[in-house]
Order: C-alpha cells, then sequence, then structure tokens
C-alpha cells in the first residue's frame, strides 16, 4: 500500500503492535528479529569508511527488489553518478531501478557558504522535495545520506536539535520506514551533534578498527525501542553481494540429522565407528604435526569422490597443487577429482584476511561447491587472526554452516602438546566425532596412533590403533600387545616374528606328537590284532574241546545204554537153568 502524503504536522498514526521492514542484508534481520522498524527513523553511525552509506543503499535495492518497497536516496554528499559507479560492483543496478520506477535518487548540494541564515530557518523545502520524490514511486522506505551535511549548513544547534525532530515526525507521520546515516562523533558520541541518536528509535553503529594489522569491522545494534535484539557486536563484511553479518551468538540449533553412515576412506577406521560417521556430522581430527591429519582427511574426500559426490578441501597452510603432490605419494589422487569435476581445491593463508571475510569465503565455497563432503584443514592456523574467543566463534559458526547444508563436515587442528588431549581451537565439545592422532617414540623410531576420543550417537571402539601412511593409504593395524603394553613399528614386527616363531614351534611340537600318537596307535593297533589273534585261537581251542566233549558225552552215554541193554539181556537167558540145578 503506498505512502500517502500529508502536510508537516500531521498527526502520527497509532500503531497496535510494532512491525518490522527486513532488509535483506545477510544477517542482520536475524540479530533483529525481522528488520528494521516499520514507519521509523533509524540512525546508521560509523567512522569514514564503515559502511554507512552502503547500508543505506542496500535495504533500499533489496526493498525494491525483493520486498516489492519502491524507495528514495537524498545524498547530500555524493552525485547520482559516483553513488550508481561505487555500487556497481556489489551487483547493484541503481540506474535499471531508476528507470523501472522502484528508486529515486535525488543527489542534494549544499555548500554552507553559499547559504546566508535570515530570520527563522526550517527544512519545509527538503520536505516538499523529498515528498514529491516518495509520491513518484510509492515509496515505503528513506535513505538520508548523510545528515551532518545537512545540519552543518543550518549551523544553530537549537536549530539543527527542532529540525531533525520535526524531519523525523515527518518521516514517521508518512509511514516511511528510513535509514538516515551519520558520522561518529567526538569523545565517545555517536554522531556529532550527540541528538540523533537520542531521536532515532534504531540505533545502529558501524565500527572500522585494525587488530594485529588486519582490519575487521563490527555491527552492534545500540537501541532498538520495542523490541527485543542482539546486543553484542557482530562481525561484518562488505562482499561483492553486499553486506554480511554473523550473528554468531543467535545461531539456532535447527538443523536435521540423518541416521545414514559415510565411509571415513579408511575402512578400519569405519568398523571403530560402528560403520563409519553420520551424515551431515562434523569430525575433528587433532594431533601434532606429521601425525597425518590431512592424509586422513583427504581420505574421505576420495571416498567421497568414488561414490560420485562433490566435495570441497580448503587449506589454510598449503596451495592446492602441493596438496595434490603430497596426497600422491600415499596413493591419494585427488588431481583425478579436481579434473571430473566433483572435488574443489581451496587454499590461502588464514592470516591473508580477517575472521569475517573467512567465514565469507568459507560460506560462499560452500554456496558454490554444495558438497557433501567439507574439509577444513588447519583451522587452528585461524589463531593468529583474532582472539581465542573469537577464533573458536568462527570455527562454530562453519560447523553450524555444514551442519544446516547436511554436509559431513571434517576439521583437523594443530596439537602443540602430543600429552594433552586438546587443539589449537577450542571446539571438541561441538562436533560429533573427534579422532586423536598421537606419535609415540620407542626402541629408536617414532610411530602414529590413533584413538577415537568421542562419537556421538555411535558405539565406537576403545583400543588404540596404529596408524600408517602406506603407499596405497591410510591404514590402521589391529592391537599388538606385549609385555610392555601397546606395540608399535619394530617393537610390533619384533613381537610378530617372536610371535610367528612360536606358533612354528608350537606347530612343529604338534606335528611331532601327532607322528608319535600315529606310531603309538599302530603299535596298539597291531597289539590288539594279535590279541584278537589269539583269542580267536583260543575260542576255537575251546570251541574244538567242548565239541570233542560233547561226542565223548554222547559216545559214554550210548556206552551205557548198551551195557544196560547187554545187561537186561543176559538176565533173562539165565532164569530157567536156575530151576534145574
Amino acid at each position: 500500500m503506498a505512502a500517502t502524503i500529508h502536510p508537516p504536522g500531521t498527526a502520527p498514526s497509532i500503531r497496535s503492535a510494532l512491525t518490522k521492514a527486513p532488509t535483506g542484508i545477510r544477517g542482520f534481520d536475524e540479530l533483529t528479529g525481522g528488520g528494521l522498524p516499520r514507519g521509523r527513523a533509524t540512525l546508521v553511525t560509523g567512522g569514514p569508511g564503515a559502511g554507512k552509506t552502503l547500508f543505506g543503499l542496500e535495504f533500499l535495492v533489496r526493498g525494491a527488489l525483493e520486498f516489492d518497497e519502491p524507495g528514495v536516496l537524498l545524498a547530500f554528499e555524493e552525485s547520482t553518478a559516483d553513488l550508481t559507479e561505487n555500487v556497481a560492483s556489489l551487483g547493484f543496478d541503481l540506474a535499471g531501478l531508476e528507470a523501472d520506477g522502484r528508486l529515486v535518487i535525488d543527489a542534494v548540494r549544499i555548500d554552507a557558504s553559499e547559504i546566508v541564515a535570515t530570520g527563522d530557518f526550517d527544512l519545509d523545502g527538503l520536505f516538499i522535495r523529498l515528498a514529491s520524490a516518495v509520491q513518484s514511486v510509492d515509496a515505503h522506505r528513506v535513505v538520508l545520506d548523510t545528515i551532518e551535511v545537512l545540519f552543518g549548513a543550518l549551523g544553530d544547534e537549537a536549530i539543527v536539535r527542532n529540525e531533525f525532530s520535526r524531519l523525523l515526525r515527518w518521516l514517521k507521520d508518512h509511514g516511511l520506514t528510513t535509514v538516515i546515516t551519520g558520522e561518529r562523533g567526538r569523545e565517545g558520541q555517536l554522531t556529532r551533534y550527540g541528538i540523533e541518536e537520542y531521536a532515532s528509535d534504531c540505533v545502529i553503529v558501524l565500527d572500522h578498527r585494525m587488530h594485529d594489522e588486519i582490519a575487521t569491522r563490527r555491527l552492534r545494534v545500540v537501541k532498538y525501542r520495542g523490541s527485543v535484539h542482539g546486543t553484542n557486536e557482530y562481525p561484518f563484511l562488505i562482499t561483492d553481494r553486499g553486506l554480511r553479518i554473523w550473528p554468531i551468538t543467535s545461531t539456532a540449533l535447527t538443523y536435521a540429522v540423518s541416521t545414514e553412515r559415510v565411509s571415513s576412506g579408511v575402512p578400519q577406521l569405519d568398523q571403530m565407528l560402528g560403520g563409519g560417521v553420520y551424515r551431515g556430522s562434523t569430525v575433528l581430527v587433532t594431533g601434532t604435526a606429521g601425525t597425518g591429519k590431512t592424509t586422513l582427511a583427504a581420505s574421505a574426500v576420495d571416498a567421497a569422490c568414488t561414490r560420485g559426490e562433490s566435495a570441497l578441501f580448503v587449506s589454510f597452510e598449503e596451495s592446492p597443487d602441493q596438496i595434490i603432490r603430497n596426497l600422491r605419494s600415499v596413493g591419494i589422487d585427488l588431481g583425478r577429482w579436481v579434473d571430473a569435476g566433483l572435488l574443489r581445491l581451496w587454499g590461502e593463508r588464514a592470516t591473508a584476511f580477517g575472521l569475517e571475510a573467512h567465514l565469507s569465503r568459507i560460506e560462499r565455497l560452500l554456496e558454490e561447491t554444495e558438497p557433501t563432503v567439507a574439509v577444513l584443514d588447519a583451522v587452528g592456523s585461524l589463531s593468529n587472526v583474532g582472539a581465542e574467543a573469537e577464533v573458536t566463534s568462527a570455527v562454530v559458526r562453519e560447523v553450524d554452516m555444514m551442519k544446516s547444508r547436511g554436509i559431513t563436515g571434517i576439521l583437523t587442528s594443530l596439537s602443540h602438546d602430543a600429552q594433552r588431549e586438546s587443539s589449537t581451537v577450542a571446539v571438541s565439545s561441538v562436533v560429533d566425532t573427534w579422532l586423536l592422532l598421537r606419535n609415540v617414540e620407542s626402541d629408536g623410531e617414532r610411530n602414529r596412533l590413533l584413538f577415537v576420543m568421542k562419537s556421538r550417537g555411535t558405539a565406537h571402539s576403545n583400543q588404540v590403533r596404529e596408524f600408517l601412511l602406506t603407499h596405497h593409504g591410510a591404514e590402521l593395524l589391529d592391537v599388538t600387545v606385549g609385555a610392555r603394553g601397546v606395540l608399535t613399528g619394530s617393537a610390533r614386527l619384533a613381537q610378530a616374528a617372536e610371535e610367528r616363531a612360536a606358533a612354528a614351534d608350537r606347530s612343529a611340537e604338534l606335528e611331532r606328537r601327532r607322528m608319535a600318537l600315529a606310531r603309538r596307535t599302530a603299535e596298539v593297533e597291531a597289539e590288539v590284532a594279535a590279541l584278537r589273534a589269539q583269542l580267536a585261537t583260543e575260542s576255537a581251542e575251546l570251541d574244538r574241546l567242548v565239541a570233542e566233549e560233547s561226542r565223548g558225552t554222547a559216545a559214554r552215554t550210548a556206552d551205557r545204554e548198551r551195557l544196560a541193554r547187554r545187561r537186561e539181556s543176559g538176565s533173562a537167558n539165565g532164569s530157567p537153568g536156575s530151576r534145574d540145578g
């Protein structure tokens, strides 16, 4: 709905609740809960080069392009041509928006030397000029840049105070969401005259500072009438896409999670982690120099590209060509994936830019590459850019960037003390999986060990594994335990040789016993055969005797029967003779 223009002095409309006008500036609407107060004035103040004009211009451009709210820019310091040319590098086509009827740029030239104050002085002429511009495009948004140039022409502070208050009332009466840019004052004042911040409903301070020879920018919402807002200082950056504010402390933990497992590129490590790491989780690999952190991270990238997925590898210590060359020595050829368009390699020193620029570059790379796996190698180098708390916040923001996009993130960080379970950047509590690599010295050599310090949601191994870099990639060896504990390197090989010799001795002893048993078995079987033969002979002899006994018994029985018959026969023949005698 278009703003209705009324004469100066009209009472403001009553609002039942504070509504907000989104700025479209990345990160700003998040920390203010929706943008600037709609229909009210916002003061944006800062020193030279802080980004005040750009803030106002982006507010207008985004409003016209993204929210269908035309705008008016009243510039008191720069010409229309200069403004158009200055923001063209950011992709803002002011001339095109003017031609489309969505923007009016009115460059007002004010020279205090040409102004002669006689009698009462007011801004009615400015109101008329501004009203005409607003009506010409049905404007909802207005930017006044820079207000001190106008007030400098007024001279009298009392006039400045009265006219500024009247200007704000006029803008509010007409429902115009306004951004007024102002210069920082002296001795801690937010503005030169010290009155603008009190009359404005919202005050934003932009700061451009140097820290250890690195330029950084900060934004702070000093006040916001009728609204809750972030009160901290937030880093911001001027990019080729406009302003980017990083409201780190207001990041919400609302990203989705996955139960899918993805390989780390090392099969033995996948076994230790219960089948790999969860897709979209974050892995921290820490260790002293030379423990193989980069190689382990590159193994995950190689595995992702082998699956046909896109990947991103960011290094703060090595150039892309150096990374490709070095990893080929361990059998990992990342160059083929770069040529295939599956891998983006990017390298630059952490000290080349500030933390906000670093965050912006990482975000840009994630947006352009859309990887499924992203490696941030040597994030500990960021400790040379800012304070510990700032670096930790920046890395946490990177973790959130990857998690919110479902990207499996792998961070490597240097540990200066091999015996301490810590890293240069204190983010071990934020990541999902923490792998610790450690060099151990024994028997005149150094060997690598890998520990799984934690892995959220995973039944992981608590064993220490020896970590090897071979010509065909990274490998983890099974635990070898001797009298002195876990053995690595030559001690492991010597222990293995001893175990092989002991196994050979046991095998020979078993073979000797097996042969002795075979001989004894043959002897026993021969003895058993002889006994069986003897038993058979004795059994046959017994059978013979039994048969003979049986025949003898039968013969005797027959003899007795014959004898009995004879006796019976003889008795019968002899009875008559006895009677004759």
